[in-house]
């Protein structure tokens, strides 16, 4: 993106429903309740013919720096001198409060580009809050409304006319000719075909867990600065919020979600937000790292976490977070170990590690459990192996016979990975038992070196060859 504009202004006057209006799609909450946003929010947006990098940030208030609203304060503070241009949105249906004027005192301070945004100006009422626009002295107000989409065009002619026409649209350069890669045609896909992971491909990891975990403490302690808003405060995280980095040369998408606590207890209109767009991160995301608490882990919810990143087929890796409080660290982590094995059955051999997100320790060891769990995730077993393997297994352990006819496994193949998933053909699938399957995918893990990732077999009746097909009747 050739330039970036931060979207500055006192709680609820519209910025993120802006922010969802320039990136078009509803990636930021919105809500009446003043104060959702939090943390910094950045975006990809268009506008006409514009392209830019857009930032959404928390409604400034005067507020202590140790409290959460003067954190939040710091963290706009730091998108604005990111930035290269602010669009300080007023509401022109409630008219300026002194908070607007300190605000505007504060961007002339800086030093930077400001568009003044009169938003809500389609409201009966709102011409007496644009001409009082004027009195910030921060040039003429762009009447829009961020709802309804009025005024956008107008809003493009300000961005353009504040940050240069040779800024808002750079000379693009040539693009160089590179050589074709005759290899890449396709290839013929035998049965002892497996193809090699990709070490160079961006990876998206979602970090889920109970309020108060630890999750964006961890994410900054990886980022190596104060990115994302913390505190003792729980339930601080509301939007999920991506951010990248790179990790040995390869670029890490890492999002961090809000707190999940048990459905029961979510009651508020914000929460349920906040928690679907923590599913939506999962969803999105390739590997998940569920963080837990070391000195109270394995609570119900964060039993029910992971059963629901494994059931939405995800990878998971588990982080016990806050480690540097504990007084025994063998003691508890063999402890814990014993737990996993025993609490988790439907992911024997998940990988966990023990972290702190406040001294940076176990860091490496967790990225480098991230990499490795993907790697199994996005394996391919080749069909040959996989059909020597059912030979050997039923030969160990022979399918049952279930009302005198012996049930027979004929063909297997894996028809996907991420997660790994596998065809068996067989006389009567319905009537196989679910021990048996147990009995397959435990097999499958053990032989084939898939821990921690969910294994997904399908059972399909071959077709009998000599049941005459049905004709089509002609009238």
């Amino acid at each position: 993106m050739s330039f970036t504009v931060a979207i500055v202004g006192r709680p609820n006057v519209g910025k993120s429903t802006l922010f969802n209006r320039l990136v078009g799609k509803k990636l930021a909450l919105v809500d009446d309740t003043p104060g959702v946003t939090r943390d910094r929010r950045p975006g990809d947006a268009r506008l006409v013919d514009l392209k830019f990098r857009i930032v959404d940030t928390a409604g400034l208030e005067e507020a202590a720096p140790e409290t959460l609203q003067g954190r939040m304060r710091a963290q706009t503070e730091a998108a604005i001198d990111e930035a290269d241009l602010s669009l300080f949105v007023v509401d022109a249906k409630t008219g300026l409060t002194p908070v607007d004027q300190a605000l505007a005192e504060m961007l002339r301070k800086k030093g930077k580009p400001v568009v003044l945004v009169a938003n809500k100006s389609e409201a009966r009422g709102s011409d007496g809050g644009f001409y009082d626009a004027f009195t910030l002295g921060l040039g003429e107000p762009t009447p829009i409304s961020a709802e309804h989409g009025q005024g956008m065009l107008d809003l493009r002619d300000a961005i353009v006319a504040a940050i240069g026409e040779e800024r808002a649209f750079p000379p693009k350069e040539d693009e160089a000719v590179t050589d074709v890669d005759v290899r890449a045609e396709a290839v013929e896909e035998d049965e002892d075909y497996e193809p090699e992971y990709d070490e160079t491909k961006p990876l998206r990891v979602a970090i889920v867990g109970r309020p108060n975990a630890g999750k964006s403490t961890l994410i900054n302690r990886f980022l190596g600065e104060d990115r994302l808003l913390t505190g003792p405060e729980a339930g601080i995280t509301r939007d999920s919020i991506s951010v990248e980095w790179d990790w040995k040369g390869r670029t890490i998408k890492m999002f961090d979600t809000a707190g999940m606590r048990r459905k029961a207890k979510v009651q508020e209109k914000l929460e349920k937000l906040s928690v679907a767009d923590a599913l939506r991160a999962i969803r999105f995301a390739e590997t998940v790292v569920i963080v837990f608490d070391s000195t109270i882990p394995f609570e119900k919810q964060d039993l029910q976490i992971v059963d629901l990143v494994l059931r939405e087929g995800r990878a998971a890796v588990l982080a016990f977070n806050k480690w540097d409080l504990i007084d025994d660290p063998q003691a508890v982590l063999a402890e814990l170990r014993e737990k996993t094995d025993r609490l988790l059955p439907q992911a024997r051999g998940i990988r966990a590690v023990p972290v702190s997100g406040q001294t940076g320790r176990g860091l490496d060891k967790l990225m480098q459990a991230v990499i490795d769990t993907d790697r199994v995730w996005n394996r391919r077993i080749s069909t040959a192996k996989l059909n020597r393997w059912l030979e050997a297994q039923q030969v160990q352990h022979p399918p049952p016979a279930v009302s005198g006819r012996r049930l027979k496994l004929k063909y297997m193949t894996q028809v996907k990975a991420r997660p790994p998933g596998f065809m068996i053909s067989c006389t009567r699938p319905e009537a196989l038992p679910e021990s048996y399957v147990r009995y397959l995918t435990n097999g499958l893990r053990n032989d084939f070196q898939l821990p921690g990732v969910p294994i997904r077999i399908h059972f399909k009746a071959s077709e009998n060859p000599f049941k005459p097909k049905k004709t089509r009747k002609i009238y």
